[in-house]
């Protein structure tokens, strides 16, 4: 019997079956009802970044570097609510509870690649604010379609290269337990807690590595803002002023909606003892549905270029 177990224990180590995802723990009787609001704010990121994207790629007048790295946020919204509301509303829904272990692995992978990116990609955005407002005359010269170029490529293999790393260390552990997680899609930490073996390694990597990374944009955004705050109220006319404003608005507004439940969701894994599981687990789902669904919103509402598109684009549409 020993040696049956050594087997069985090398083959599960060596690709665990399937695990199961259970949705939200405490509220299985409510899954159905909880799937229909997830599924409208999905539908809203989907229908809300697809007209962005269509519109930054038809207008002219939109091929400026902030436009840019909106499109770039818009399809990394996309990816971060497509990687994880489908298979939750499947759960909800179809109770379709099981995920292969390379599902699980790709899921992960995606879903904290995109947060990383969002991250960056806000920062990038900040820097891009900061140019405009506060070396106005210089912009064009500092931001060149070859440097955004760079600063895009560069941004996005930092962010692949913090990711990949997780895959390796979870693929290295052995599953011999439970494989029932108790969330409704597959996160590093929380697949790791389910291994027969020391994840110190994993706890250490998948916390402090993507906290430092994120914490070192959100110094650098907050850095970026208190400069262009700085500038603003140095502009002589109080139009200039509110135009400015206005334009930094919407990207605060993104910024809290994108970190806030992310930052809960991160340290409550790691502190949070105290917090009720079912509590969490919302919370946790909270980023990967709303930040997707308001980005679109907020940019439309507060940036004049793209709310006057938008206008044009449905009238038109209206008196076809």
């Amino acid at each position: 019997p020993s040696w049956s177990a050594m087997v069985l224990f090398n083959l599960s180590s060596d690709n665990p079956g399937p695990f199961m995802l259970v949705g939200i723990p405490g509220l299985e009787q409510a899954h159905v009802w909880i799937g229909i609001p997830f599924c409208v704010i999905y539908i809203v990121a989907i229908v809300g970044n697809c007209i962005l994207l269509y519109l930054i790629l038809v207008e002219r007048s939109l091929h400026e570097p902030m436009f840019f790295f909106l499109s770039m946020l818009a399809m990394t919204d996309l990816t971060l609510s497509t990687v994880g509301v489908p298979k939750t509303l499947s759960i909800f829904w179809l109770g379709a509870q099981e995920i292969t272990f390379p599902g699980c692995l790709t899921q992960m992978f995606f879903l904290h690649y995109s947060f990383v990116l969002d991250s960056a990609i806000l920062m990038a955005m900040a820097f891009d604010r900061y140019v405009a407002i506060c070396s106005p005359l210089r912009y064009n010269t500092i931001l060149t379609p070859k440097t955004i170029i760079k600063i895009v490529v560069g941004i996005s293999f930092h962010s692949f290269c913090i990711i990949l790393p997780d895959v390796f260390l979870l693929t290295r552990l052995p599953f011999c337990r439970t494989r029932i997680i108790p969330h409704t899609y597959c996160e590093h930490i929380g697949v790791a807690w389910l291994a027969c073996a020391d994840i110190s390694i994993n706890i250490w990597y998948g916390f402090c590595i993507p906290i430092m990374t994120v914490i070192s944009d959100v110094i650098l955004i907050a850095v970026s803002y208190t400069l262009i705050l700085c500038a603003v109220f140095r502009l002589p006319s109080q139009e200039a002023r509110q135009k400015a404003l206005g334009t930094c608005g919407s990207h605060v507004c993104v910024i809290l909606m994108f970190y806030t439940p992310a930052f809960f969701s991160i340290l409550a894994h790691r502190f949070g003892h105290n917090v009720s599981h079912t509590f969490h687990i919302m919370f946790a789902n909270l980023y990967i549905v709303i930040p997707p669904a308001l980005n679109p919103i907020v940019y439309g509402v507060k940036t004049k270029q793209i709310r006057e598109k938008v206008i044009i684009l449905f009238s038109s549409k209206g008196t076809l």
